[in-house]
């Protein structure tokens, strides 16, 4: 039986390419050369006598039987590794890996990971980033923070975040347009867009009851909301801002909302997690931290 698996790095090169959709990130997070993860599924696929992944001339994208694998491989590699710490102990370092976006990684989590710390230190942490929600679960990850609707089949959702979308920029920009006392005025001024979110300049506009500049695609777009708000702090043009991202920025004075108008979010932050799987005590302790942590500050932004 055993000579008809394949070895285990060909199915781990398989796992982490479906999981970035890329050779080239792939061989960053497994450490080697993207030939080499490239070869490794080649032997796989020869190994299995079928294509896993539709080479496209630009990136991957899995066949039937690839989609059909994936599943099964994760749930395999989960289920060593649980298995693994339940016969032998947790080693001797019990680390909590948590997946995250980069933007609320950056802008919410990371500023509160000292109060984690003081209330468990013995806790040993590692952040998992990305710039938006990948697949989960993946093997060694024990918890997730993603953005959406909250629906996701096989994971439990708990809400974190309620947000509302307004624009903000820094306060020596302010300063030096003081005539922008008038949400209108904001047609001719310096846009920053985030792409991925459903709340943009267009939907403000809209609900500020504005007519959009014809040109509301213009200026620059980020694939992460942290950079739209350095940009923002530094004073180069106006970014909307979500309240889950700039609260603190704004109660500190780094960054100015000059106008009252916003929208509500229809998606959200969740912590997520896989349903039925036992969950390690330090995950909990996590969860019940995070869930505490934005209780507060959804009180705070009220």
């Amino acid at each position: 039986m055993s000579r008809s698996l394949p070895p285990v790095n060909w199915l781990y090169a398989f796992e982490v390419t479906a999981r970035h959709m890329s050779f080239t990130e792939a061989a960053a997070e497994l450490g080697v050369t993207q030939s080499a993860v490239s070869q490794r599924i080649r032997l796989l696929e020869s190994h299995l006598g079928q294509a896993l992944f539709h080479r496209l001339p630009r990136g991957l994208k899995l066949t039937a039987s690839g989609e059909a694998l994936v599943p099964l491989v994760r749930e395999t590699f989960s289920r060593l590794s649980d298995g693994t710490a339940e016969i032998f102990g947790s080693s001797s370092v019990d680390r909590l890996v948590v997946q995250v976006t980069l933007g609320f990684a950056g802008l919410w989590l990371n500023p509160r990971l000292a109060h984690f710390r003081a209330a468990h230190p013995d806790v040993n942490l590692r952040l998992i980033t990305s710039v938006w929600s990948v697949d989960y679960p993946a093997a060694g990850v024990d918890l997730e923070i993603r953005h959406g609707g909250g629906n996701w089949p096989g994971l439990k959702a708990e809400r974190l975040t309620w947000d509302k979308v307004f624009p903000v920029c820094g306060p020596a920009l302010l300063r030096q347009r003081r005539k922008l006392r008038k949400p209108e005025e904001l047609t001719a001024q310096d846009l920053l867009h985030v792409i991925g979110f459903r709340e943009g300049w267009a939907q403000w506009f809209a609900a500020a009851g504005i007519p959009a500049p014809a040109d509301i695609g213009a200026g620059v777009e980020f694939d992460t909301a942290i950079l739209a708000i350095e940009q923002a702090l530094s004073g180069t043009g106006f970014a909307l801002g979500r309240s889950c991202y700039v609260d603190h920025l704004l109660a500190d004075g780094r960054l100015v909302a000059p106008y009252s108008s916003f929208i509500e979010t229809r998606e959200a932050f969740y912590i997520v997690a896989p349903e039925g799987r036992q969950e390690k005590a330090a995950a909990k302790l996590f969860r019940t931290w995070i869930k505490s942590e934005a209780q507060q500050a959804r009180r705070a932004s009220i």
